[in-house]
């Protein structure tokens, strides 16, 4: 533009820049704003490229609008450069009294960050001032609390020269209006949202009653209203077709309970404990039919200014598929996931909950009373001093009357839930004369003296560690290995009773829990569990054999879940130890 005389220059800069800015308050949108910006650049500054890069919500800048070439356009328009990048590129080059130009000498840098570009190769500069297809100008556009909004890029001066200073000062100027253009525009779409969104609340403020009336007789979930206070406070005033579907009762039998009447009698102390304002529950609630779904209470109160709260609105949601998926993925988190079998972490609880820790010592009027209880009964076995079993005696081999309580039960008559306790858990300090009070309800669990069974009957452990696997996994593969684990899982779940316990510890060792057995049940368990486990498996048409080891042990209350599994553990080593490896093989 500095070709012709300067005034005249001058004069037809500032005619096409009122024209542009004129243009720029005129445009409606954001959008629109945005692309007058870059046509105006074109058309009244003499570029042949310009583009907006405007600063978004989380500090990057996008390629907002894009003007001169319709294939740049398409390419870099919404694309987005980092904020690290950009406030790079606005402190390298010259600074041209609020412009940042870098030329391309510098620029080069720029080539590989993640700031949206185009540009051209071009031969290198004939003269001082001809401009580079890689340099690069920059006008920056500042809010008036000097926040950045965005950077008008401009490319390709049409008289092939850098801009001298009227054509800087002219692009600063410009830039200047644009940001305040933007501002404007900005501040016209906050307006006009907030004029729509105050329109839609007093609609809606209008049709409140209405839009309740709709949302609550068509939501897809049970809906309810109840009473609060008074005699009758909770008492369903109202309940939608939703909820009468899924409780298989009427509006108008519903009308006649409160929750409280058909929650299940073990959630009633949830429901109770469920506030009123937001509050959430998950229950039961009954059917008509006498079964019972879960369901998610979320409650709110529906207040008048004057009056306060005047009834309570209720959601309630089927979870029942929701429980059913929590149920699955608990069993999954307690199960092995090859074989079906309960894993380690639920060996130990099941363990667990049928040991306690005993007293270090119990008064001698309550072993004397329990003496005379069990008059006529064997002797039972003297406890050491400070309560430890006598020198030469296994911590496991307590006799049923050691802590003054009678024996175990029998083991579970056929019939029982597998894998099923019906005892309570390790109960701290629930032995007489401790601050918990009496044992009123523990069993203890007892192990025979000996190996030689004298008629006491115990929770035998039994430790099984496969022979001869490892070299099927490494013969045939781990898909043969593990068809033989699902194999010998399913066998020695076959060959236990209903209420006892099989479980996969990890690898080829599997652990037997079998309550209400003697030395001699427990040795003769182990024998029937290894022969079974003895014929040959058939894995893809090939048969392979492993052979078992056992250990038996015996949990004793007294002991730790883990003191009882490295009990067992070290008596299947000694059993695999004292039979040769061929002999081990057949079983």
């Amino acid at each position: 533009m500095e070709t012709e005389s300067e005034p005249y220059v001058r004069l037809a800069t500032l005619r096409q820049l009122h024209q542009v800015v004129a243009e720029l308050n005129t445009a409606r949108s954001l959008a629109d704003t945005l692309q007058t910006v870059v046509d105006g650049i074109v058309r009244g500054l003499g570029y042949e490229l310009a583009c907006v890069n405007l600063v978004r919500p989380d500090g990057d800048l996008v390629v907002a609008a894009f003007a001169g070439d319709p294939a740049a356009e398409a390419l870099i328009t919404g694309r987005v450069g980092s904020r690290a990048a950009w406030e790079r590129r606005l402190t390298m080059g010259e600074d041209w009294d609020g412009l940042r130009f870098i030329p391309h000498t510098e620029g080069w840098v720029l080539m590989e960050d993640d700031v949206p570009q185009w540009h051209t190769d071009g031969p290198d500069p004939r003269f001082q001032d001809e401009w580079h297809p890689e340099d690069r100008l920059y006008a920056p556009m500042y809010a008036t609390g000097g926040e950045l909004l965005g950077v008008i890029s401009v490319d390709r001066p049409r008289n092939g020269r850098r801009p001298g200073a009227w054509g800087r000062e002219a692009l600063q100027m410009y830039a200047f209006q644009a940001a305040i253009a933007i501002s404007n525009a900005r501040l016209r779409a906050n307006m006009q949202r907030a004029l729509v969104r105050l329109e839609r609340e007093q609609q809606a403020l209008r049709a409140s009653e209405e839009s309740f009336r709709q949302a609550f007789e068509y939501a897809p979930s049970g809906m309810a209203i109840a009473e609060m206070g008074g005699d009758q406070h909770g008492r369903l005033l109202r309940t939608n077709d939703a909820l009468c579907r899924l409780l298989g009762r009427p509006a108008s039998v519903l009308r006649r309970y409160s929750f409280s009447d058909l929650v299940h009698p073990e959630d009633i102390g949830t429901l109770l404990r469920t506030s009123a304002e937001g509050g959430r529950a998950e229950l039961r609630l009954g059917r008509r039919d006498g079964t019972y779904v879960w369901v998610s209470l979320r409650n709110s109160v529906v207040a008048d200014a004057a009056d306060g709260p005047r009834f309570l609105l209720t959601h309630v949601e089927d979870i029942e598929e929701r429980k059913r998926h929590e149920l699955q993925l608990a069993h999954r988190a307690s199960h092995d996931s090859l074989t079906g079998l309960p894993n380690s972490a639920e060996l130990r609880s099941r363990l667990g909950a049928r040991l306690c820790r005993r007293p270090q010592s119990v008064r001698a009027g309550a072993v004397e009373a329990l003496d005379a209880a069990y008059e006529g009964r064997p002797e039972a076995g003297g406890a050491g001093e400070h309560g430890f079993p006598p020198e030469g005696q296994h911590p496991g081999q307590y006799h049923a009357y050691d802590s003054g309580f009678p024996a175990a039960p029998a083991a579970p008559a056929a019939g029982q839930a597998a894998d099923a306790f019906d005892f309570p858990g390790d109960f701290p300090g629930a032995f007489p004369g401790s601050p918990d009070g009496p044992f009123d309800h523990h069993v203890h669990t007892v192990a025979p003296a000996t190996d030689i069974d004298d008629g006491t009957k115990g929770l035998a452990v039994l430790f099984c560690d496969l022979d001869g696997f490892k070299s099927i996994n490494d013969r045939f593969g781990h898909h043969t290995g593990d068809a033989v684990l699902i194999e010998v899982a399913r066998r020695l779940t076959t060959g236990v009773r209903d209420g006892d316990t099989v479980a996969r510890l990890g690898g080829d060792e599997f652990v037997v829990l079998a309550d209400g057995l003697g030395a001699a049940d427990a040795a003769d368990l182990a024998v029937r569990l290894r022969n079974a486990i003895i014929p040959p498996i058939r894995v893809d048409g090939r048969a392979v054999r492993v052979g078992a080891s056992f250990g038996i042990g015996w949990a004793s209350c007294g002991m730790s879940a883990d003191e009882v599994l490295r009990s067992a553990d070290q008596r299947m080593y000694i059993e695999k130890r004292s039979r040769s490896k061929a002999h081990r093989r057949a079983g």
